[in-house]
């Protein structure tokens, strides 16, 4: 695969996580954005978890569609793909998730956390079973709900595969009507992902050259900010219990902003920081892995504290939990390397 192209997805990777952990950042029904307490600040939260970055796990599923076929439908290897993915999606899942629920189980037996997270004490055994493994429902560690709906694209990437390559528009046109109708299909948790997944396969499979826009990437990039802008207003107007129409344009979003982050890689990989990013490799996956019981046990702390400027929180659980993550990666890859390998679905 061109160097360009593969230093762009990884860079894709770091910053598409670090957007996703400004979207689980905390908050309560008193400090949700939408009542505008903190002015221009609640503006910007709204703008930047709810619009910006709410495309991050579609494009991060674009990609993952993309590399899966990018030696083309012919080379693909489905029995050596699954295995492959078993190792890099669902042990990683399986491990970080079963010990975030035994954490959660030892400190609520003592009284710990209540309220913060489902009872996993006294929990039926099939609410049981969707925490723990992600049968038919979310994980106990919320993210993580990503790799079980990736791992069930790829479980069906044949048949999608198949699909996309034969009738491309009547595919990605049903797909897309999935996404926005208002019914659950079960087979994964975020609909889009699938649509997102199928984009990533259809640009490999027909191999559209995915570096034609590059001379065009300001604009692009500026037309997303600008529509991402819009969407915002419109969140933060009406939000949080959004009409059926906005519903509905967030998840058409999607098809803006994987090509708006596709601009902006084509910008950020020419600077310095950009291809340093760029290197990061495992850390990306860590952050993901483990961001949301950071910022969760931030939220615990915080709530034991006797002050109520959400906006010092918010500061604080993005430069607390930054250290935090950054520091425990660097000291699992140091000291730990081979379950570190593990721990991050040998991404090191």
């Amino acid at each position: 695969m061109d160097t360009d192209i593969s230093a762009r997805i990884d860079l894709l990777r770091i910053t598409l996580i670090c957007g996703i952990v400004l979207v689980h950042i905390p908050y309560g029904p008193e400090t949700a954005p939408f009542h505008g307490e903190n002015g221009i600040i609640d503006w910007l939260r709204v703008f930047l978890a709810e619009s910006v970055f709410r495309v991050g796990v579609p494009c991060l599923s674009a990609i993952s569609g993309y590399l899966l076929l990018r030696n083309g439908f012919e080379k693909f290897n489905y029995p050596r793909t699954l295995g492959r993915k078993m190792q890099s999606i669902v042990l990683p899942l399986l491990i970080w998730n079963s010990a975030f629920f035994l954490f959660v189980y030892v400190a609520q037996s003592r009284g710990i956390g209540e309220g913060y997270l489902p009872d996993v004490i006294h929990v039926r055994l099939s609410e049981l079973l969707n925490l723990i493994f992600a049968l038919d429902g979310e994980p106990i560690n919320l993210p993580l709900y990503f790799l079980r709906d990736l791992f069930v694209c790829i479980l069906l990437s044949p048949v999608l595969a198949l699909l996309v390559k034969r009738y491309p528009l009547t595919t990605l046109t049903f797909l897309l009507m999935l996404t926005v109708m208002p019914v659950s299909i079960h087979i994964v948790l975020r609909k889009s992902i699938l649509l997102s997944f199928a984009l990533g396969m259809f640009f490999a499979i027909h191999k559209v050259d995915i570096k034609k826009m590059d001379s065009y990437a300001a604009p692009v990039f500026a037309a997303f900010l600008v529509t991402s802008a819009g969407l915002a207003a419109a969140l933060y107007q009406y939000g949080p219990d959004y009409p059926y129409w906005l519903d509905v344009t967030r998840n058409v979003f999607i098809l803006v902003g994987i090509p708006g982050f596709w601009a902006l890689s084509a910008l950020l990989i020419r600077s310095q920081i950009g291809q340093q990013l760029a290197r990061t490799k495992g850390l990306s996956f860590w952050i993901f892995c483990t961001h949301y019981p950071v910022l969760l046990l931030l939220w615990m702390v915080w709530n034991r504290i006797d002050f109520h400027e959400y906006v010092i929180f918010y500061a604080g659980a993005l430069g607390i939990g930054g250290v935090l993550l950054l520091l425990s990666n660097t000291i699992a890859r140091r000291t730990f390397p081979g379950t570190y390998a593990l721990l991050v679905g040998s991404r090191s």
